[in-house]
């Protein structure tokens, strides 16, 4: 197995936090501007991606309607994965809604809000007998940089090299054109692939591991990570997350 070099980015994002000297809006702040900034990633369909040049997805949904309910408006800032966190601590937005899975390490550097949904890993490949964990032995796997997609990718007894990609679907155009034989990736982004590209031979194998994702907000921001608590569990009560949920996944994808 080809040596991985460690992830660091949240090791070195815990340091930032000592450094930095910026100010973390509270909510009043926030809600006295009128406009919350908000980082996200755009390149992670149907999550949050840009479909004719607009930003669109069920996290984009989510994030305009919180800040509806927060009588503020949403300015979105589309930037890399894996400098969205460092740019937090540097107060560059106010939160990040990107699929960005709670870990113990990255809850070192960020509060998290509750979880936005729920969610996994999968091994796909448009090679029929790469299906399971074990069939990666001595393959190559594209996955993309910062993820835990990654990160679990590494871990894999016997695979012959992780390659990193600045996107998702970069990682999986790896794959498509032979450049690796599988990509790991959420199972829901999976599925959209193969409906919108059932010629590409892809197929969905093992569930690799389970996750909860949340939005983040800069550590000691507690106000604003409890307002967007709040306005998230109203819409879970009132059925707009429900709603939103169905039109993107045909499912409620909550955490239950």
């Amino acid at each position: 197995m080809k040596k991985i070099t460690p992830f660091l980015g949240v090791v070195g994002l815990v340091a930032s936090l000592f450094v930095a000297n910026a100010h973390a809006k509270s909510i009043e702040e926030i809600q006295s501007s009128g406009k919350i900034t908000i980082g996200t990633d755009g390149t992670f369909p149907p999550f949050q991606f840009f479909d004719n040049g607009k930003l669109s997805g069920f996290e984009i949904d989510v994030g305009n309607e919180v800040a509806r309910r927060l009588g503020v408006t949403a300015e979105w800032k589309p930037m890399s994965f894996d400098s969205l966190l460092a740019g937090l601590s540097q107060d560059r937005w106010d939160i990040v809604i990107a699929s960005f899975t709670v870990t113990d390490e990255r809850a070192k550097a960020v509060h998290f809000t509750s979880p936005l949904y729920c969610s996994g890993g999968v091994v796909v490949s448009n090679k029929p007998e790469i299906k399971t964990a074990v069939d990666l032995s001595g393959k190559v796997v594209a996955a993309q940089t910062g993820s835990t997609y990654f990160q679990k990718a590494a871990t894999i007894p016997g695979v012959k090299q992780v390659r990193n990609f600045a996107s998702d679907s970069d990682a999986r155009n790896a794959m498509v054109s032979g450049r690796a034989d599988a990509w790991i990736t959420d199972k829901f982004v999976a599925k959209l692939s193969i409906d919108k590209q059932p010629t590409r031979g892809m197929a969905i194998g093992d569930f690799l591991f389970s996750e909860k994702i949340a939005s983040a907000v800069k550590n000691g921001n507690d106000g604003l990570a409890a307002a967007y608590d709040k306005a998230l569990a109203d819409m879970q009560s009132d059925g707009t997350y429900e709603k939103i949920s169905k039109k993107w996944f045909n499912e409620d994808i909550r955490c239950i």
